[in-house]
């Protein structure tokens, strides 16, 4: 690949204070007094906070009770990166109108996240844009720049020079020239976040016209030149982050607070951890079996394994080695049958439940060789996707017994878990069990109350990650 660096370049930038440099974000915190609202994509998006709410529905009721509590930060999970374009825009309509009802009741001002994948996929600009666009209409209020920020090191994704990498071993490979970017649905070509952005909004924003934030200006701790930068933004013009450290954001987030205060507003477009600075959250060790399982079981615990990625794959075939773990292939391709899924749902199911009433901790997933469907349309594809994702989740709604613990791979197969075989209505985040790795304690109105419940991204850790996790919480 032409265009890939090699990951020591990661090690040349200038160096920074960074005790001196939180010192001062905490002074810019004190007098900062906004509710941020985390719109996630899926799930995933909690991988790196902790002691936070999320709630599964973003009705009236359950914002409302976000603006109300003490913490300052608190996530609506939409799930919408697998709704379709119409219904991911009335959703997100929605979402507007009782952000700003929430926001009169309580007298809070706020300020809205669009959590997005690290890997540039999902509705991107179609929810900011109708954030953007049903805030000013509705409230009058004027959206004058939008942050895109991917940055998150936990998966190892940097942005140097406006270019977004992912990291491969010893390598920064261009974002554009990984597996995500073919992506059937959310597929794209820019690696550079300028022509990203241009190409997202089919020429609406012009590369040119894309602001960028440089590492320069950040490393020389050039608060007042990023925030001249932000303050000359008009028109709801973007600006790029780039970012290779947390010092990075906390430097920016020091002058994007200031921007704030100044009278503008924004909206963020980020991975999740500038969701991490912006929400002022702090660090956590990673968690612990003793953390995790508060309640004793003689029951196996459930992994759930959708993700198709090559990460998840490799993973899975590390997990096998663990002979103390059963393993149920869950098949897919049962959809092109007539009543196939319901069938293969009832099977996987009722083996399941044998297997973790006896004591065994068992592996459901799916099938690793695609589905190729028929033609290119990408609504389609979509929703066969979501039909199998309903019925690999349902194995996990459809259990009579306990386990000791859950574990769902894969953004659309976690979210699912959560909120429809789960029945989430509002999580606790407790932390990560390993980096980009969160985990819920579900509500007292879920199928299994107090469950603790792995969210497991499925481009997150390496082919061990995985089983660690799973031999930490006893599984194998």
């Amino acid at each position: 690949m032409g265009n890939t660096l090699s990951a020591s370049i990661l090690e040349t930038f200038a160096p920074v204070d960074r005790d001196k440099i939180r010192e001062k974000l905490r002074e810019e915190f004190k007098e900062f007094d906004y509710k941020i609202i985390v719109l996630d994509d899926d799930p995933t998006g909690i991988q790196t906070v902790h002691g936070v709410s999320v709630y599964t529905d973003w009705s009236a009721e359950s914002i409302r009770r976000g603006f109300e509590e003490d913490a300052a930060l608190f996530f609506v999970l939409t799930n919408s990166r697998s709704f379709s374009a119409e219904k991911t825009r009335d959703a997100h309509a929605e979402i507007a109108k009782n952000i700003l009802e929430a926001a009169k009741k309580t007298g809070k001002k706020f300020i809205v996240v669009s959590r997005g994948d690290s890997t540039l996929r999902g509705h991107y600009p179609l929810e900011t844009e109708t954030i953007r666009a049903n805030l000013e209409s509705a409230g009058g209020m004027r959206a004058d720049f939008e942050v895109v920020v991917p940055f998150f090191p936990e998966g190892n994704r940097f942005t140097v020079g406006d270019v977004h990498y992912i990291r491969q071993g010893n390598e920064l490979v261009p974002a554009g020239e990984t597996e995500f970017a073919k992506d059937k649905t959310f597929g794209y070509v820019s690696s550079n976040l300028k022509e990203w952005i241009d190409e997202k909004t089919v020429g609406r924003t012009k590369a040119g016209d894309v602001a960028s934030i440089s590492l320069e200006s950040l490393r020389g701790l050039d608060y007042e030149g990023i925030e001249r930068q932000l303050l000359s933004i008009q028109n709801f013009g973007k600006v790029i982050v780039n970012a290779t450290t947390y010092a990075d954001l906390e430097i920016f987030a020091v002058a994007l607070l200031r921007a704030i205060k100044a009278g503008r507003y924004c909206i963020l477009r980020s991975a999740a951890s500038m969701v991490k600075v912006l929400g002022n959250v702090s660090d956590k060790p990673l968690l612990t079996a003793k953390d995790i399982l508060r309640q004793e079981s003689e029951n196996g615990g459930i992994i759930l394994v959708g993700s198709h990625v090559k990460k998840t794959s490799a993973q899975l075939e590390a997990l096998k080695d663990c002979a103390t773990i059963r393993f149920i292939e869950f098949n897919q391709h049962r959809v092109l049958e007539d009543n196939g899924l319901a069938d293969e749902v009832r099977k996987t199911t009722a083996e399941a439940e044998r297997l973790i009433s006896s004591g065994n901790t068992v592996v459901v997933y799916t099938r690793r060789d695609r589905i190729d469907f028929t033609g290119n349309d990408p609504e389609k594809n979509l929703a066969m996707a979501v039909s199998i994702s309903d019925a690999v989740t349902s194995v996990i709604g459809n259990l009579s017994v306990r386990p000791s613990f859950i574990i769902a791979k894969g953004g659309i197969t976690s979210s699912d878990v959560g909120t429809k075989a789960l029945r989430v209505r509002k999580a606790l985040v407790l932390g990560q069990i390993a980096p980009g790795v969160p985990v819920w304690q579900t509500g007292s109105e879920s199928k299994f109350p107090n469950m603790p419940y792995v969210i497991f991204p499925g481009n997150v850790g390496d082919d061990d990650t995985l089983r660690n996790v799973v031999t930490a919480l006893g599984g194998a």
